[in-house]
């Protein structure tokens, strides 16, 4: 005889309470279908709870990067203002160093004074002005290219102050030799009112009577008026001198000396510096003199001049 296999599997249910017991008759192959599908089931669900695990931290990530985002651009924002503000400072700078150098160049012209030809050009050749530094183009470049570029434009601005700080310092100083020079040049009165009796021109002597040359200025004034420097400078000689009697002589400078003449009183020394309208003496009637009286002189290179082309008083 043969073997048959049962294809049916059957399982007996009881109960400790004493019901009765139960039977299920199930074919082998609806059981093993149930198994696959229980393995299949068990397999999907952990398949699913690996997933939502991942679809978690995935989640996380997404959080965090857009956190990162948000910073980095609150950063960029915080950064394009900073950019904004120094690209204005820089460019504020530009402007005023211009409205100096052009001031600088109108003082020239007014002076007189020839432009220096390297200090012509404030920001390089032709003296163009660089371009402004944009910063929504700085932005779009690389960190290191908006640095460089920053730094150069800084490099241009500090050289050109330091020309135009050149350029003032030397405007300065030939404003100050043309200070020096005009206020050592003889321009005014040496006394306050008066009357001129002798000028520079040829005349009667009236001592002895023959056509001589006078190479100063005579001006009659009362005994006692002050008589003052017509320019600064530093008094050469003060004391008797021969035919013009007590008198001052002060030198100007440049080859400039002034002689003021028949003084009764010389007030400053010699060796002193004095400055225009400065008393230096008082109208006298000393040396050979016809009455009170004060005689100037100008010379210059030690050759006398008209006194009256120094006086714009």
């Amino acid at each position: 005889m043969r073997n048959v296999t049962p294809r049916r599997v059957t399982f007996f249910v009881t109960s400790s309470t004493g019901a009765p017991v139960r039977q299920l008759t199930v074919s082998k192959r609806t059981l093993w279908i149930a198994g696959v599908a229980a393995f299949v089931c068990l397999i999907g669900a952990v398949a699913l709870l690996a997933d939502y695990s991942h679809l978690r931290r995935t989640a996380l990530k997404v959080r965090h990067l857009s956190k990162m985002v948000a910073d980095q651009d609150a950063e960029l924002s915080r950064q394009e203002a900073r950019i904004q503000d120094f690209v204005s400072q820089v460019n504020e700078l530009k402007s005023r160093l211009v409205v100096l150098h052009q001031f600088e160049q109108k003082i020239r012209v007014i002076a007189n004074m020839e432009n220096d030809a390297e200090g012509g050009n404030l920001f390089g050749v032709g003296g163009a002005i660089p371009d402004e530094i944009g910063p929504a183009a700085a932005l779009e470049e690389s960190r290191g290219t908006m640095l460089r570029e920053m730094h150069a434009q800084l490099n241009v601005l500090d050289t050109a102050f330091s020309m135009q700080k050149d350029n003032f310092s030397s405007l300065l100083d030939y404003l100050e030799d043309k200070r020096k020079l005009l206020a050592s040049t003889p321009a005014i009165r040496p006394i306050n009112g008066g009357w001129i009796t002798s000028r520079f021109e040829y005349r009667k002597s009236p001592f002895t009577g023959r056509r001589e040359f006078h190479q100063g200025l005579d001006i009659a004034a009362r005994m006692g008026t002050p008589v003052v420097a017509t320019a600064d400078g530093v008094v050469l000689f003060s004391g008797r001198k021969g035919s013009l009697g007590n008198a001052v002589m002060i030198d100007h400078g440049n080859g400039v000396i002034t002689r003021y003449g028949h003084l009764s009183e010389c007030f400053k020394k010699r060796g002193e510096t004095v400055s225009r309208e400065d008393v230096v003496g008082a109208v006298g009637n000393t040396g050979i003199s016809t009455g009170p009286h004060l005689h100037y002189e100008v010379r210059i290179n030690g050759v006398a001049v008209n006194p009256e082309k120094y006086i714009l008083n």
